[in-house]
Parts: structure tokens; sequence; C-alpha cells
């Protein structure tokens, strides 16, 4: 019984962080002397969540990669309560008449709280990008995968009153996980960029539906 709770709450913290998309990048729009991207967003769930990034826009055998960080928190009395930060990079692999194909891999570090636990959590996130771009607006869609790889539980007092034989500590192998899928669009003006995201999401499974099986955000990015 307690394993099974402990992996209800696990489950609770990826559906918790159901992140915010940041740094949705129109590539058509990026010209060669900017390197380093500014992003703000916000994401309307189950709350409101705020993030902010940067990306470092280099370029590996020609072929364009943005390296990025990013990190949201919901909006709340307690904002270091529930968070998650976010290192990697994004890949634009295939560009052919305004077509662009692109591949984003970051690591996960999530903090979820409640009345009955602490978790600190790493995992990874990747999804792919598939749209039509031009200099002033693009259009595509997306999938993705996050997953919990190792969870640290610290449990409360009232929850230890209840279930005296719980135990702290990492719990693993991985546990949880959560696909995403929607449509991006987009406007570039000069350095900037809005845009818009939505979609649903799913257990890993592929079947069973998450507590909130929609989201929602809007960004913007300042390019220089």
């Amino acid at each position: 019984m307690r394993t099974y709770i402990a992996y209800i709450i696990a489950g609770l913290l990826t559906l918790q962080s159901v992140t915010v998309k940041a740094q949705v990048i129109n590539w058509q729009s990026l010209e060669k002397k900017d390197r380093h991207i500014i992003n703000l967003n916000a994401r309307m769930e189950h709350g409101l969540f705020y993030g902010a990034g940067y990306g470092y826009r280099a370029s590996v055998a020609k072929i364009p990669v943005v390296f990025m960080a990013d990190h949201s928190t919901a909006s709340g009395d307690a904002l270091p309560d529930d968070f998650k930060s976010r290192v990697g990079m994004d890949i634009n692999w295939v560009s052919y008449e305004g077509f662009r194909f692109s591949t984003k891999l970051q690591a996960v570090f999530r903090r979820y709280e409640n009345d009955y636990a602490r978790l600190v959590n790493f995992g990874s996130d990747f999804s792919g990008a598939l749209g039509y771009y031009r200099k002033h607006w693009f259009v595509g869609g997306k999938f993705g995968f996050d997953k919990a790889i190792v969870t640290h539980f610290r449990h409360s007092q009232s929850y230890k009153d209840q279930y005296p034989g719980v135990v702290n500590g990492w719990y693993e192998p991985a546990t949880g996980g959560y696909t995403y899928f929607g449509a991006q669009a987009g406007a570039s003006f000069g350095k900037v960029d809005l845009y818009v995201e939505a979609g649903k999401t799913l257990a890993q499974d592929f079947k069973t539906k998450t507590l909130v099986p929609m989201y929602g955000s809007l960004g913007f990015n300042l390019k220089f």
C-alpha cells in the first residue's frame, strides 16, 4: 500500500508540472546575427503558470541549434512550492520550401509539495515539431513525452500518522510520465515573436486521461 500511494503522488507530480512549452521558435525569422533569445510565457491549465527562458543560437555541422534553459512556477501564495526547471537543446533538422522539422531534448528538475509530501524529481522532456514557417508568421504541430525518472519523497507528519511504515527517500525506477500533442502558431515583428499553443495530454500508456487533459499557453520572444 505504501508503494502504491507513493506512486500515485509521483504521478500527481507529473500532472501538476505539465510544462509551459517555452521558447517556441520561428526558425525562418532568425537572422544570422541573432544569437540570444529571451522568452517570457504564461499558461492556463488547472491554474496559472508563469515561465521565463533563455536560448543561445549556434550551428553544429551547419544544422541550426538553440541551447536553452527555462524555469516555470505556479502562481499562488507559496511560489517556491511548485516549479519546473529545464536545460537542453532545440535542433532544426530539416528545412525545405518553408517546411521545417525540429526536435527538442531537455533534462528536467521539478518540485511539488502538498499536505502529504514534498517531492523533487529528475526527468526528461523530448518533443518534435513540424510546421510551415515564414519570416513574419508560422503554424505547426507538436508531439512530446515528459518522463519522471527518479523522485525523492519527504512525507509530512500527517501522512506518517496515517501510514506509519512510510519511508522517505528516492523512488525508482521511473515514477510517471505523460504525452502531449497540439498546435502552435505565431507572428514575428522584427526582433519579437508572439506565439500561442494549445493541445491535449495523455498518460504514458497513451490511453489514460490526465487530471486536466488540455493546455494552452501564450509566449513572447526577444531576439538579439
